[in-house]
């Protein structure tokens, strides 16, 4: 079977280099192909496939030995690649970071992972230089080379490694770090099977990437999500990458999407309401190209959904993934969207959720989302326990409530964490937060539970409205109304914080925990 068919683990030969999987059919099929588009230019799949050949080499160089860790902290250029899959290649595990993170959380993961070497972006060599001087063991590689050695230079000297490391599918063969929202962050071990299989059940089967798609994606590449988007899913559908190394804000990816004609665009809720919003945003007429956009991160609400088909005349297909599971699991499909819905079991995985009495929840009822499925992670490095109560046998526990339909279409309830309970009632704020965004002068809502006089709990939601728009406390008797109409007034919020902006992660979701905290 070829491995652009293969469903599951063991679909997929013995011996499987992910790196070689996802490169060499294009390098034998379209070598002149352009690979990947950032600052310095346009790549070839030639050339790239030449440069990760090179990396695997200059592991050797370096003194890197098969299964041993190095750090990826880089932007998102064409370095990224070559090193991520350069290590692969080679047999090395690279694990990628958050380049938002400080220079605690670099010395932390650092001792945590054992990395033997560190690849760090010239802009942010600064958080590291004292990292570096105390370590002297360990070997950093700079893209400038202004700090440590240089990585072009090691290229340049290199001889590509002409046949990739024998390694097995079943092999660890790189880590993501998960956010850490809670306590330190965990590292997630993923095999090399799991790229090949998310690009085939997600990426290929559900998103539906081809050949003749440019790709943009606004998470980077060194989230689990922003790594199925933009190295992935492209490589194996043999795609045009386009990488934007800075801060995905609205014009910076207008232009992006006019001028390299984007069609695929991998999205988070927050951009998306954002830039559909903001004056720089292209129309139909001058984006044509634009045929999709995928979203995930947090649930989608349903009025930016339709505010973007009604711009562009193209669906954003919501879903569903995590760190653990690598990529989206839950999905809508192109031809079948529904608004509001996350959308239906990807092929391939399984999912059920639990109530709160442990039973598998009727339609309807709002549970505990597990997932199953072929590219979960093998655990977390050094965290038994935090992997046994992950990890429960072929089920993996999400820390999310859904409810799921007689059709088997699944509406995001919220983290389990953010669950409210009113009058005995479950109350998601995700609805809540829903039907405030629905209001033509809201644009983002985030809503906790906060104790009323009698100390019963009851919604209180953190609102940020439009520009021009006047927080007052008419507009938040306004909004209490609107939502009473479009739910059981039980749920409506009691309080309404008008704030600039809603605390978040990298990634976009918002952190209700930090509203709770303050």
């Amino acid at each position: 079977m070829r491995t652009d068919q293969a469903r599951t683990i063991a679909e997929l030969p013995d011996f499987f280099n992910a790196a070689e999987d996802l490169l060499a059919h294009n390098l034998a099929e379209q070598p002149d192909k352009v690979a990947i588009i950032d600052i310095h230019g346009t790549c070839t799949y030639r050339e790239l496939a030449d440069r990760v050949a090179r990396m695997a080499s200059v592991f050797q160089t370096l003194g890197v030995r098969r299964d041993q860790r190095v750090l990826v902290c880089l932007t998102d250029t064409r370095d990224f690649p070559t090193v991520f899959l350069g290590a692969i290649r080679a047999g090395v595990v690279p694990v990628a970071l958050n380049t938002l993170l400080t220079e605690d959380d670099y010395s932390w993961i650092l001792h945590n992972s054992g990395a033997v070497a560190v690849f760090v972006s010239e802009e942010l060599a600064d958080k590291w230089r004292d990292v570096a001087a105390s370590e002297p063991h360990v070997r950093f590689v700079s893209s400038e080379g202004n700090s440590w050695l240089n990585l072009e230079t090691l290229l340049r000297g290199a001889e590509p490694a002409i046949e990739p490391a024998k390694t097995h599918r079943d092999d660890v063969a790189f880590w993501l770090y998960t956010s850490g929202s809670t306590g330190r962050p965990k590292g997630a071990m993923h095999i090399h099977a799991s790229m090949r299989l998310t690009a085939n059940l997600y990426g290929l089967g559900t998103a539906g990437y081809r050949k003749d798609d440019v790709v943009l994606s606004i998470a980077k590449q060194f989230f689990a999500y922003g790594l199925g988007n933009a190295l992935t899913f492209p490589y194996a559908a043999g795609a045009t990458v386009v990488l934007y190394n800075g801060r995905a804000t609205p014009e910076p990816i207008s232009k992006l999407v006019r001028d390299h004609k984007v069609s695929v665009l991998g999205g988070v809720p927050t951009f998306l309401a954002g830039w559909l919003a903001h004056p720089s945003c292209p129309s139909h007429e001058e984006a044509p190209a634009l045929r999709m956009a995928t979203s995930a991160g947090e649930a989608l609400p349903a009025h930016i959904a339709r505010a973007f088909r009604e711009r562009f005349n193209a669906d954003v297909l919501d879903g569903l993934g995590s760190t653990e599971m690598l990529h989206i699991f839950v999905s809508q499909r192109p031809g079948e969207v529904r608004f509001g819905c996350t959308g239906r079991v990807v092929d391939g995985y399984k999912v059920r959720l639990i109530n709160d009495l442990g039973d598998e929840a009727s339609p309807g009822e709002i549970g505990n989302l597990q997932i199953c499925g072929p590219t979960t992670a093998i655990g977390y490095w050094r965290n038994r326990e935090k992997s046994i109560v992950s990890f429960q046998g072929e089920w993996t526990v999400s820390g999310d409530k859904y409810v799921m339909d007689e059709e088997g279409w699944l509406t995001y309830a919220g983290r389990a964490d953010d669950m409210l309970k009113v009058g005995g009632i479950y109350v998601s704020p995700i609805e809540v937060e829903e039907a405030l965004a629905s209001h033509p002068d809201v644009l983002e809502a985030a809503v906790i539970g906060a104790e009323d006089a009698d100390a019963l709990v009851k919604p209180h939601a953190y609102v940020v409205v439009h520009n021009g728009v006047v927080p007052d406390d008419a507009l938040a008797d306004r909004l209490k109304a609107h939502v009473k109409d479009h739910l059981a007034p039980f749920k409506y919020p009691r309080w309404i914080t008008f704030v600039d902006e809603l605390p978040k992660t990298a990634t976009g979701k918002i952190q209700r925990f930090q509203l709770r905290n303050d």
